[in-house]
């Protein structure tokens, strides 16, 4: 048994880690939420930020922020934001002396991953793209039976490859690797096997366009079964 509670920082409504002081006055600690991991773990957070004097660890996360940093504009009615995430991909991998990326992408996202390399390749970069379904090995090889088959039972259904996309990418040494809509535990698999720097441009969401978010927006309306909780008065019928 512990008296520890576990982080829930989702739950904060204080914001404690950042608050509106000046610059080079101390945040305050007196006053933290029983799940605040700044009051429960404290030597977890003080070894990860160490990690940060780590010379090419500090100037990453440096370029990070002010990646960041760029992504608004000032103006007379306060910030506003300017930067589309593909632009962010592209301004990071300059600041970051990036040549060379490399693109795991899903086969029902071929179009964007062409657009995206036409981008990308138009802004001097080499790209390097692997698709889900390298190497065209069944689906029976991980024990899908045929009526589980999406094009159905009679049909050849490759199984998607993550591991083998991460793998190609490791092999050709890419800078930067780009995620782009892989499956819901097929981009978990990818994230685990890949061992260049990575991030993601989007994820796979089928009914929202891939903008998993929009569920959310509209969880007290369209999407309030999500929540688990009394049936609610339905939405507009438009």
């Amino acid at each position: 048994m512990t008296d520890r509670s576990s982080p829930n920082c989702a739950r904060c409504v204080k914001g404690d880690c950042h608050p509106p002081i000046k610059a080079g006055e101390t945040p305050s600690m007196d006053k933290l939420p029983a799940f605040c991991p700044m009051k429960n773990v404290p030597e977890v957070i003080e070894k990860a930020v160490a990690e940060y004097a780590r010379p090419e660890v500090k100037e990453f996360a440096r370029q990070a922020s002010k990646q960041e940093f760029e992504c608004y504009e000032h103006l007379p009615d306060g910030l506003r934001p300017k930067n589309p995430r593909i632009l962010e991909l592209i301004q990071f991998a300059e600041k970051c002396g990036y040549k060379k990326l490399g693109l795991a992408f899903c086969v029902g996202l071929l179009n964007e991953a062409r657009t995206l390399t036409e981008i990308l390749e138009n802004h001097g970069f080499e790209v390097v793209s692997v698709c889900c379904k390298v190497g065209a090995v069944a689906k029976e090889s991980i024990g899908i039976k045929p009526e589980e088959k999406i094009a159905g039972a009679d049909r050849w259904e490759s199984m998607c490859n993550p591991i083998a996309q991460a793998e190609i990418l490791n092999s050709e040494k890419v800078d930067l690797a780009i995620m782009l809509g892989l499956c819901i535990g097929h981009d978990t698999l990818f994230i685990s096997y890949c061992r260049r720097p990575m991030t993601v441009i989007a994820v796979k969401d089928r009914v929202t366009g891939h903008n998993p978010l929009a569920t959310l927006y509209t969880s007290s309306t369209y999407y309030a079964r999500l929540l688990g909780k009394a049936k609610k008065k339905p939405p507009p019928p438009f």
